[in-house]
C-alpha cells in the first residue's frame, strides 16, 4: 500500500508534506438479477438487429418487385399499343380492299 501513500501524499512549498484525502470504490460484483437483466438486453438487441435487417431486406425485394412490375407493365403497354397499331393497320387494309371492291362493282355496273 505504499503506492498508496506516494500517491496521496503533496509536497507542500515549505517542504513539509500533507496528506490528501484519497478513497476508492471497492468492487461489487453483479447481483443474479442484473445479470440476467443484461443477458436479456443483449438478446433483445440481437432479435431487434436481426429484426430491423429482416424487414430492410422485405423492404429491398418489395422496391424491386415493383420496379420489375413495372418494368413489365411498360413492356405489356408496348405490346398492347403493337397489337393495337397492327390491328388498325389490318383493319384500314381491310377496309380499303372492301372500298376498292365496291368501285370496281360500281364500274361493272
Amino acid at each position: 500500500m505504499s503506492f498508496l501513500y506516494r500517491a496521496s501524499t503533496v509536497a507542500t512549498s515549505s517542504g513539509r508534506c500533507s496528506f490528501k484525502a484519497f478513497s476508492t470504490t471497492s468492487f461489487k460484483p453483479k447481483s443474479a438479477p442484473d445479470t440476467t437483466k443484461d443477458t436479456l438486453r443483449q438478446a433483445d438487441r440481437k432479435v431487434s438487429d436481426a429484426a430491423v435487417s429482416g424487414i430492410d431486406a422485405g423492404a429491398n425485394a418489395a422496391q424491386k418487385a415493383k420496379e420489375a412490375v413495372g418494368v413489365g407493365a411498360k413492356k405489356a403497354e408496348g405490346n398492347a399499343a403493337e397489337a393495337t397499331g397492327k390491328a388498325k393497320g389490318t383493319a384500314a387494309e381491310l377496309s380499303g380492299k372492301a372500298k376498292g371492291k365496291v368501285e370496281e362493282t360500281k364500274g361493272k355496273l
